[in-house]
């Protein structure tokens, strides 16, 4: 079932392109709650998963469980690497990945198999103020 176009459904899009990296629907409600939207809890959450599902936003599970989106900027399969400090994501192509996963499915007798592949670690910026406040 498609989702109606609203306005909240449009502001909540436009907060997610705003937002750096990927947010949780609650970190993007209270973007919107700042700015006296008057856009529920529940309404972001529906917006996100609509959005998700239309394939104009990325989703994942970070480390601690806790969904996570993002404005989509390339079409087709993609995957993340995703720095676990200040959020920087980039879309990599891993050609390697979706030879493993499409053997490895076929080797056990699985067809039409797909895959979530997303790669978490700290940017060379959050390394490098990582080690200087170590040596500090």
């Amino acid at each position: 079932m498609a989702q109606r176009n609203t306005w909240q459904r449009e502001r909540v899009r436009d907060a997610l392109a705003d937002a750096q990296g990927f947010v949780s629907a609650q970190s993007l409600h209270a973007t919107l709650r700042e700015e006296n939207t008057g856009i529920g809890l529940a309404t972001v959450y529906r917006a996100l998963a609509g959005l998700a599902s239309s394939g104009d936003a990325d989703s994942l599970q970070s480390p601690e469980g806790e969904a996570l989106y993002r404005a989509c900027s390339s079409e087709g399969h993609h995957h993340h690497l995703i720095c676990r400090s200040c959020g920087l994501t980039v879309e990599i192509e891993a050609k390697d990945v979706e030879s493993w996963a499409h053997r490895t499915a076929s080797l056990h007798g699985f067809t039409a198999a797909e895959h979530v592949v997303d790669i978490f670690g700290l940017c060379t910026p959050c390394t490098n103020r990582r080690a200087a406040e170590g040596a500090a």
